[in-house]
């Protein structure tokens, strides 16, 4: 594919940015910002979308933007350099100085320049980090959700009690210290179940993959394994047991029963929600809280995309929340009943109404259905 249009910034005689193009109905109509010169990630976004904007870096990047020539709506900007803290904060406070449109163009970065300890740190400035190389979801879908996530949050959430700063406070107070207290009671716990499903079967102690949290936030999420290893890519195989199954206005979840990829601690695990231990290292980390919207897995996650949905992502991700209490385990539950109490919690969110969450989990932690 040869580019329609080759510019320079000037007072800079090397090429400073590509505009390609293509015309076809199956790739993405979006319009994007790409920094960096990593050949897989250029390849793939001209791949998915039809036109975008490449720079080698930052400071191409701001002469491009403020460029004469530069007059088009950019949908996504996709940082693909190495990990600056200064350089992204300053292209960041760069951003905020223009037309009011650049704040709410979705930031992403590519993560495999984002080293692990910065995942933190990098939050604030940034609206997701994915990777590029490896991306095998919807990316038009992707981009219009974290628009949408990102008006929603500026014009609406900010008005909403799980969102104000005090009661996100307290809440992060509370997780803090309750999360603390029971990973030291459960130590001993920990360490017996560790040994139990060491003596099982080969794989790791743990199970840790890539969830969606609160605003699509993706961390590492941790259980102990309850199911064979390799299990993620026998999905497709047991699609037809699928639980929920045909999918509801594009939303899609995954869960069967009696699930032939759980070992035998595993289902002992799961029916006592043992397994779910481990998350309480998530709440410590500022992953998730102990009350909110489950975490999903990305393969749910890019289903839920739309602006009937969005909402559910306005709350923190929880070990425990409203679905639990009131379905969890419960075989008969449709994809719309799920994602209603996930946007009712969103909505009606605060600390009381956490309390009173907890209050009523230790009765919905011994499930009789093996779902």
């Amino acid at each position: 594919m040869q580019p329609d249009l080759l510019n320079k910034v000037p007072g800079n005689e090397t090429k400073n940015y590509l505009r390609v193009a293509t015309i076809t109905n199956e790739k993405s109509p979006l319009f994007f910002l790409y920094i960096g010169k990593d050949e897989a990630s250029i390849k793939f976004l001209l791949n998915t979308t039809i036109s975008g904007i490449i720079a080698e870096n930052y400071e191409n990047a701001r002469k491009l933007i403020q460029s004469e020539n530069f007059s088009d709506t950019v949908d996504v900007i996709i940082i693909d350099v190495a990990y600056n803290d200064y350089d992204l904060r300053s292209f960041i406070s760069f951003l905020k100085t223009l037309d009011p449109s650049y704040q709410k163009i979705p930031i992403i970065y590519n993560e495999h320049h984002l080293p692990h300890q910065e995942y933190e740190s990098y939050c604030n400035n940034i609206d997701d980090v994915i990777d590029l190389s490896n991306w095998q979801f919807d990316f038009s879908n992707k981009i219009s959700f974290l628009k949408k996530a990102k008006e929603y949050t500026k014009e609406a959430v900010l008005s909403k009690s799980v969102n104000k700063p005090s009661t996100c406070y307290y809440k992060r107070a509370f997780d803090i210290i309750v999360s603390s207290v029971l990973l030291l009671m459960a130590l001993p716990l920990l360490i017996v179940i560790a040994i139990a499903i060491k003596l099982e079967s080969k794989g790791p102690i743990f199970y840790n993959a890539k969830r969606a949290g609160r605003g699509f936030k993706i961390f590492k999420f941790y259980k102990f394994r309850t199911m064979v290893v390799n299990a993620d890519k026998k999905i497709e195989t047991l699609a037809h047991l699928n639980q929920y199954g045909q999918t509801y206005n594009g939303a899609k979840f995954f869960k069967i029963a009696n699930d032939p990829r759980i070992t035998k601690i595993g289902k002992f695990l799961r029916n006592s929600s043992l397994d779910e231990l481990p998350q309480l290292f998530n709440v410590l980390k500022g992953d998730m809280s102990l009350v909110g919207n489950r975490p999903l897995p990305l393969y749910e996650a890019a289903t839920l995309t739309t602006n009937e949905f969005v909402e559910r992502f306005m709350a923190p991700a929880g070990i425990t929340g409203l679905w639990q209490i009131k379905k969890r385990g419960k075989a008969e539950m449709s994809v719309d009943e799920r994602i209603s109490l996930d946007i009712s919690y969103a909505r009606q969110a605060n600390l009381l109404y956490d309390f009173w969450i907890m209050a009523q989990t230790p009765a919905a932690l011994l499930q009789k259905s093996d779902v």
